[in-house]
């Protein structure tokens, strides 16, 4: 999804793609972005933000108010779904419950009139990749909601496309069961080598399976990068608060390398502000270092402590900004501390 000279790498471009539905909501607001061969790509954002709605004109189930949809380079606006080299998985499954596992897979492919033994291969295959081996004569009702997930997904991929969409397909299971569910969908995608784009709202779901993230809002994309990249380097507050815990004060950016909040000067690796220019720090809150009050760069008072399992999180007020840490090492409340930063731990983002 970055800049690249390399075209031909991409299978899916968006060129000005706006959508208005007829009472004049605009969700889509003149988006462009492309899409990589054999990519995973999620759409993530907040619900009403756009992402399912542009996922729906790639896959041809809406159309465009206006712009392109450009599959190797060839615009697909005009073609329905089913001649799409594109298939879906929705988060509704839409399984067959009449029909058997087997029968399920195989759907699309009687509909192709493809040779029985070469079906029965094809539903072995995809009931192995989707670790159900057996499955075929089982009910689709016999299943648990996991076991239907996978089933959709191999009647989807059975047909052999070069993109599959999913549009939120973990979140009807529980959450042991999603986790699960997230490692195996990467390691399908993986063996497919096909490209998948995924939209969810689950920030943790796009840092765990993509290898791009598309960040939405209002109809817009906000940015685009790897989940390093999104997480360690956000654009704007919208995605610094949206992807993970954050702490966000307003700042001057001194010159190249030097920002000050809260009345102190510190180090950064950021450059090309310019001097003396209002900005925005970002801070995560597992990287700011707890140490004794007379150590710290910032001291503030404990004002609350909870524990998280793996860390505690503590808001610490200093000079009326509450920082919020997260530390192995718990303070108690009311304790005065100091809090220690390094340059990389700051990400300095322009106002606005």
């Amino acid at each position: 999804m970055k800049e690249t000279k390399n075209q031909t790498e991409h299978i899916i471009n968006l060129v000005n793609i706006s959508k208005t539905f007829a009472d004049g909501a605009q969700v889509l607001n003149d988006i462009n972005m492309y899409i990589r061969r054999n990519e995973f790509l999620t759409l993530l954002g907040p619900s009403g933000c756009g992402k399912t709605t542009l996922l729906r004109i790639i896959g041809g189930f809406e159309e465009a108010t206006s712009g392109q949809v450009l599959f190797e380079g060839k615009d697909i606006a005009a073609l329905p779904p089913y001649k799409r080299r594109i298939n879906t998985v929705f988060q509704k499954y839409a399984l067959f419950p009449h029909m058997t596992v087997g029968e399920n897979i195989a759907f699309g492919l009687h509909i192709k009139k493809m040779d029985q033994k070469l079906i029965d291969k094809k539903i072995a295959e995809m009931l192995e990749l989707v670790n159900l081996k057996g499955f075929q004569d089982r009910r689709i009702d016999s299943l648990s909601g996991g076991q239907q997930q996978r089933i959709a997904i191999a009647r989807a991929v059975v047909n052999e496309p070069e993109v599959l969409l999913l549009d939120e397909p973990l979140g009807a299971l529980d959450l042991k069961m999603r986790k699960g569910m997230q490692m195996e969908l990467k390691n399908i995608q993986q063996q497919l080598g096909i490209t998948f784009i995924y939209v969810t709202h689950d920030q943790e779901e796009a840092l765990t399976m993509s290898d791009t993230i598309a960040v939405m809002n209002e109809g817009r994309v906000q940015q685009i990068g790897t989940p390093v990249d999104i997480y360690n380097e956000p654009k704007n507050a919208f995605v610094a608060d949206f992807i993970g815990e954050s702490n966000i004060i307003e700042a001057t950016m001194i010159k190249d390398y030097l920002v000050r909040f809260q009345g102190v000067e510190f180090n950064c690796v950021d450059a090309g502000f310019g001097n003396n220019v209002p900005v925005d720090v970002v801070i995560r809150p597992e990287d700011m270092r707890i140490v004794k009050a007379e150590e710290g760069m910032l001291t503030g008072e404990v004002e609350s402590v909870t524990f998280k399992g793996v860390h505690y999180e503590m808001i610490i007020n200093s000079n009326e900004y509450k920082w919020m840490v997260h530390s192995t090492a718990m303070a108690p409340i009311g304790e005065t501390v100091g809090m220690v930063l390094t340059p990389e731990d700051i990400h300095i983002m322009r106002r606005g």
